[in-house]
């Protein structure tokens, strides 16, 4: 079984910047996909970031591009989401996500893990 802790959420002011971590524990190795997606009230669960076993590959959604940056640690359990520029409409319930694949993944169904989320909220 694998466990996935999110952390480094909170209310900041638009044009603002957070880091959220997560943190994988359990049966975990190098070899899986790591992928972060959000939810806000009333919405679907949509991707926004996804990055491959080794960090060299990632993507993101058009929505994110050029504020967000996805990176793994060191230890190859941990990832990353940077996120800058915050505005308003980036409010909501981020989720961290484990796909069992070594791949990068755009899709909620190809992963197999998730965290509990962790509270953004940008005020304007």
């Amino acid at each position: 079984q694998i466990q996935l802790v999110e952390s480094g959420g909170g209310l900041v002011q638009a044009g603002s910047s957070l880091r959220l971590s997560c943190a994988a524990s359990g049966r975990t190795s190098r070899d899986y996909g790591m992928g972060w997606f959000r939810q806000a009230p009333g919405k679907e669960r949509d991707f926004v970031a996804a990055v491959n076993y080794d960090g060299r590959y990632t993507d993101y959604a058009d929505s994110v591009k050029g504020r967000f940056t996805i990176s793994r640690g060191n230890a190859m359990n941990t990832v990353y989401l940077q996120m800058n520029t915050l505005r308003s409409e980036d409010t909501a319930v981020y989720y961290c996500a484990l796909a069992l694949g070594s791949s990068w993944y755009t899709s909620s169904r190809s992963y197999e893990y998730w965290g509990q989320g962790t509270q953004v909220t940008v005020s304007s």
